[in-house]
């Protein structure tokens, strides 16, 4: 069985389709909150759309990645790109909030579609020691389509002259043809189960894994707060700054920038992902990023002026980036053998439970305390994950995997050499058969 390497030509169109529907979705997140403001929302209108967004996926997660465990992921990427381009164009066209929440969620479940298809994908053909890099390449797309997406929203919606309601449903138009123009590279990106690359029928037991098991699973459940701490932090900057933003006077175009340079810091951040992770080890980098965006987050809640807030942000981008790469290639390692896509699955409705709650959270505290309040909460939620990050170190300093060679890293369910010999010996010598 051959195992594609990583940087083939698979791993480069999966990274370009997904930098064109992240940035349709960045694109279309702002201009859903402009859209919203014209239509007369306030914060917790705000906070309650953004939070439709992710509750369809919140109950479609778990049963697409079952599906695709056991069977092919390429379908699961166009599906998601129409379900994308279909909820930014009606949003565009709705002329009541409800409208926009419903399209809000439609545009949310076609994000998950893609998402658990491409993560499938790069697991499925990624050998394991390749996987933190091939991860961290991967969601460099995510993060050019951040770059892109919030600076074309700004410069297409204009406040002027009340003509934000028209030109953030022109916003969200494009980002519905943005969405559409990624189905130009989504060809030959899985590899068929015929001997030259791992296929779910040669390389998964029938057996169906509870989802108890998996979440029991050493390393998931760790793996899905942080996912979802840093998820939460990058969902509520997108959603809230734009309001943050009008109360401070910074115009659209300002807010579209300073987006862009968090997701900018974000792609150098996972372009030096692999000299860091040896330079560290993958716990203790977790642990520094999550620290460190705790106290950035935690400072955006203070009256500062643009270009510090630009400072924040870019310092904020560089720690965020770390912990979705990282945490993919944890759960998928943690993960029993045959479930590896429903543990990125439950991952994603972690990610997804975190994107309901937080925004909701976020809605109420903004009511209640200001705009500022959402970030100071989100500091809170990260030092939490910074705490779980460490964890590995306190009890067991040798147990981090990046931190050994390649060759020596410990393989899920199986024993060291090392304890199967001496046991041979053993029953060799007292007549027992090995266990």
């Amino acid at each position: 069985m051959k195992i594609s390497k990583p940087g083939r030509g698979w791993l480069l169109r999966l990274v370009i389709a997904f930098s064109f529907t992240q940035g349709a979705v960045s694109m279309a997140r702002p201009a859903v909150s402009y859209r919203a403001l014209a239509l007369g929302a306030d914060a917790r209108a705000i906070g309650v759309i953004a939070g439709i967004y992710a509750l369809l996926p919140l109950f479609a997660a778990v049963p697409l990645g079952r599906r695709t465990d056991h069977g092919r992921c390429a379908p699961l990427l166009p599906i998601g790109v129409a379900l994308i381009a279909t909820g930014c164009a009606f949003s565009g066209t709705a002329g009541s909030l409800p409208a926009m929440a419903a399209w809000s969620g439609v545009m949310g479940l076609g994000h998950l579609s893609f998402v658990i298809g491409a993560q499938s994908i790069v697991a499925r053909q990624s050998a394991p020691e390749d996987q933190d890099r091939n991860f961290g390449h991967f969601t460099i797309g995510a993060s050019l389509g951040q770059l892109i997406g919030p600076i074309a929203a700004g410069l297409v919606v204009s406040e002027h002259d009340g003509a934000m309601g028209r030109t953030s449903a022109a916003a969200l138009f494009v980002s519905a043809a943005l969405a559409a123009f990624s189905v130009t590279s989504l060809w030959r990106i899985e590899r068929r189960p015929d001997g030259t690359a791992a296929g779910p029928a040669k390389e998964t037991p029938a057996r169906k894994v509870s989802v108890r098991s998996i979440l029991a699973t050493r390393g998931v459940a760790s793996g899905m707060f942080i996912s979802l701490a840093v998820l939460s932090a990058t969902d509520i900057l997108t959603a809230y700054l734009p309001v943050v933003g009008e109360q401070r006077g910074i115009s659209p175009a300002v807010v579209g920038v300073l987006l862009s340079l968090r997701a900018a810091a974000t792609v150098a951040c996972r372009l030096a992902m692999t000299p860091m992770i040896r330079l560290m080890g993958r716990t203790v980098l977790m642990a520094v990023s999550c620290l460190g965006a705790a106290l950035l987050c935690a400072g955006i809640a203070l009256p500062v002026p643009a270009w510090a807030l630009g400072v924040l942000l870019t310092g904020l981008g560089f720690c965020l980036g770390v912990g979705q790469p990282l945490s993919m290639t944890t759960v998928v390692q943690a993960a029993p053998e045959g479930a590896r896509s429903t543990a990125l699955a439950l991952r994603l409705t972690g990610n997804r439970l975190g994107q309901v709650a937080a925004p909701a959270s976020a809605g109420l505290l903004a009511g209640l305390a200001g705009t500022a309040a959402p970030f100071v909460m989100l500091g809170g939620l990260l030092l939490i994950s910074a705490a779980i990050a460490v964890r590995p170190l306190r009890g067991h300093p040798a147990a981090d995997p990046a931190a050994a060679p390649a060759g020596d890293r410990p393989v899920p369910g199986k024993r060291p050499a090392e304890e199967r010999t001496q046991e041979s010996s053993a029953s060799r010598g007292t007549g027992r058969p090995p266990r």
